[in-house]
This record gives C-alpha cells, sequence and structure tokens, in this order.
C-alpha cells in the first residue's frame, strides 16, 4: 500500500487497514514458525504498511 493511498482513507478506514493489517502479520508469523511460508518478503510489506499507517495516524492527530 502506497502513502498517496492511505492519505486518501478516512480515519474509520485507517483503523480498520490497521487492524487487517496486524492480523495478517500474525497469520505470517504464524506460518513462518509452522514452515509454510512461502513469501518471507511479505511479512516485511505488511510491517511497513502498519507503520506508514500509524504514521498517517499520528500526524492527522498533531494537526488536529
Amino acid at each position: 500500500m502506497k502513502a498517496a493511498e492511505i492519505r486518501e482513507l478516512s480515519a474509520d478506514d485507517l483503523q480498520a487497514k490497521l487492524k487487517e493489517a496486524r492480523a495478517e502479520l500474525f497469520n505470517l508469523r504464524f506460518q513462518m514458525a509452522t514452515s509454510q511460508l512461502d513469501n518471507t518478503a511479505r511479512v516485511g510489506q505488511v510491517k511497513k504498511d502498519i507503520a506508514r499507517i500509524q504514521t498517517e495516524m499520528r500526524a492527522r492527530e498533531l494537526n488536529a
């Protein structure tokens, strides 16, 4: 997910995306622990998405 896409989302959508991303990260970590994960780079992508979402949420909080 790109930063420009994240900026277009509403606050509720950001919360939902953050929840989804955290659930996906949990599942990816579980798959990695059980040696079922094919694309290990996806873990890093999801972590970066979480960071981007949190950064945008914090920026909006500071601007308000």
